[in-house]
């Protein structure tokens, strides 16, 4: 399966990802931007997020010291387990999504629930849905309601340790592919209908291809999707103006005829429309990424 060899090949980079903390939380949410309360906040910049971090004022400092946020890559270090690996996704709207998805480590076999864990989301980071810039420069970290899960201070550097990549204790830095991903969306199509979170719950079908794909999206805030073959999955967020963003982690790589690379679209998508019943995935560039239908 595709998934081993993902991992196999991040072993082969030298790179030790083990992570722990089962918590669960609330998921996907329809929210506008707005500072928390008592919260000095500047412009949203999502560029601004990728650095090392030291994690402050979070009520459970067990699940981890050092938030690394690379392009779309997430490291979360210091946790009794070791390192979590993920993704993230952010705009300048100040919406924010992150997801644990896979470790790699023999560490955690030897671990009270650290295998069942590792490629759990910790709760705290389920709760975070937006974030502002506050008036010292640093990011903070919002849930739904716009109250702080977690303040964000650079310069945080990880400890060496046994077969951790020399990439990871180095700073990340913007690249222009990690700019190009976080700009402004073009805004929906007058001719689309705003999909939010309500509309999205269900199963969907795509309109083309092969008829086993589809996507699901619950209301805890999750995804699963098969293009007809393979299956996988990821965390989703709505916000105004028909915002749609989602992590996508390792999937299976069987060919088949006709498949649809629904996990591919919603990698892509920045806002979410209705034609009708027809749902349009659209890129930042306002491109159709792919159209679904309600399943019967």
């Amino acid at each position: 399966m595709a998934i081993r060899g993902y991992l196999a090949a991040m072993v082969a980079c030298g790179v030790l990802l083990t992570g722990c903390d089962g918590q669960t939380g609330p998921g996907a949410a329809d929210l506008g931007p707005g500072p928390a309360a008592n919260e000095s906040s500047g412009p949203s910049v999502p560029e601004g997020l990728i650095g090392s971090w030291t994690i402050a004022d979070l009520a459970d400092p067990g699940v981890g010291t050092i938030l690394r946020l690379a392009d779309h890559e997430l490291y979360l270090v210091g946790s009794r387990c070791g390192i979590l690996h993920g993704s993230w996704r952010a705009d300048p709207d100040g919406n924010f999504l992150a997801e644990v998805n896979s470790t790699v480590s023999a560490a955690d076999e030897g671990t009270p629930d650290c295998k069942r864990v590792s490629q759990d989301t910790p709760g705290w980071l389920r709760r975070v849905t937006t974030y502002r810039i506050d008036g010292s420069g640093q990011p903070v970290l919002l849930d739904n309601l716009a109250q702080p899960v977690a303040r964000l201070l650079p310069g945080a550097t990880p400890t060496a340790g046994p077969g951790m990549a020399a990439s990871l204790l180095e700073p990340p830095t913007v690249t222009d592919e990690a700019r190009r991903a976080l700009a402004p969306a073009a805004a929906l199509p007058p001719t689309l209908n705003p999909a939010d979170q309500h509309r999205l719950t269900g199963r969907w079908t795509p309109t083309v291809g092969h008829r086993e794909a589809y996507l699901e999206f619950t209301a805890d805030g999750e995804w699963r999707g098969s293009d007809g073959c393979n299956r996988g999955g990821g965390r989703w967020i709505t916000a105004t103006g028909g915002t749609l963003l989602a992590t996508t982690g390792p999937v299976t790589a069987i060919n088949c005829p006709d498949h649809v690379p629904v996990w591919s679209w919603l990698g892509a998508t920045r806002r979410a429309g209705l034609d009708g019943e027809v749902l349009v995935l659209l890129d930042a560039q306002g491109r159709e990424a792919g159209r679904l239908r309600p399943a019967a």
